[in-house]
């Protein structure tokens, strides 16, 4: 298991426990991170949760080295799936805190994203690498990236590819707070302790109020994602990112 479920004090902290790949996210992974979503839906005793990762880093992304070949007839279906974890941590109606350190990387961004309330350590350190394997970001980020700082730097970021840290993500509007690296665990409780004993429920309408305003719907966005990472993950482009990754060269894209 690499993904820890911790309640305590009406708190849930869940943690991304693969330290050694930077908690870069397995197949199996997303399953178990969905499993925990699910198991405190519904749990009136969790009444906040606060997500993390262990060690030095928050989340780098899908892990490349597991995604194999492309089978295109069971790919929808693995995309679809993959998304369920996404939706099911953006539609918690509870509050949910991301305590950020290190790299956010990709759809581990996305993770953080899909949270209510990002803190950051100044360690912090946040990109959309997708370009640079020949994919399109997935996990929700252009829609959360538009949504909160608009189309126009949300798409610098994604075409550059470039990392930004805890600072300037804060400028931008996708970062809470930023807080030193040895206060960021403290903080992050404190935050979801205050957040556990508030009127939780009035919180769960308040978050069923900000979805409304979001044309369109997540849903709506993750079907088109679906339609485009299909193509994508079929393209030349993607084999030869993959493969320069695992291979640890410059890829040699060809624009197909």
């Amino acid at each position: 298991m690499n993904i820890r479920l911790e309640i305590e004090s009406g708190i849930a902290k869940i943690v991304l426990d693969r330290p050694e790949r930077y908690n870069a996210l397995t197949d199996e992974m997303k399953n178990e991170f969905l499993e925990a979503l699910q198991a405190i839906r519904f749990d009136h005793n969790v009444r906040a949760v606060l997500l993390t990762g262990e060690g030095k880093a928050f989340c780098s992304g899908s892990d490349v080295g597991t995604m194999g070949e492309f089978d295109p007839l069971a790919g929808r279906d693995r995309i679809q799936h993959a998304h369920d974890f996404i939706l099911a941590l953006a539609n918690m109606e509870k509050p949910v805190i991301a305590a950020v350190r290190g790299p956010a990387v990709g759809v581990g961004w996305s993770l953080a994203l899909a949270c209510d309330i990002i803190l950051a350590s100044d360690t912090a350190k946040f990109a959309q690498v997708f370009k640079k394997i020949g994919l399109a970001p997935d996990g929700g980020a252009i829609f959360f990236l538009t949504r909160y700082m608009g189309v126009l730097r949300a798409k610098e970021l994604v075409m550059s590819a470039r990392t930004i840290g805890a600072e300037e993500a804060h400028r931008l509007g996708l970062v809470t707070e930023v807080v030193p690296d040895d206060d960021l665990d403290a903080r992050a409780m404190a935050l979801a302790s205050e957040m556990a004993e508030s009127a939780t429920f009035a919180l769960a309408m308040a978050k069923r109020m900000f979805h409304g305003v979001t044309q369109p719907s997540l849903e709506t966005f993750l079907e088109l994602e679906s339609h485009v990472q299909n193509l994508v993950l079929q393209s030349s482009d993607r084999t030869e990112g993959v493969n320069a990754y695992t291979e640890k060269r410059p890829p040699k894209f060809i624009g197909r």
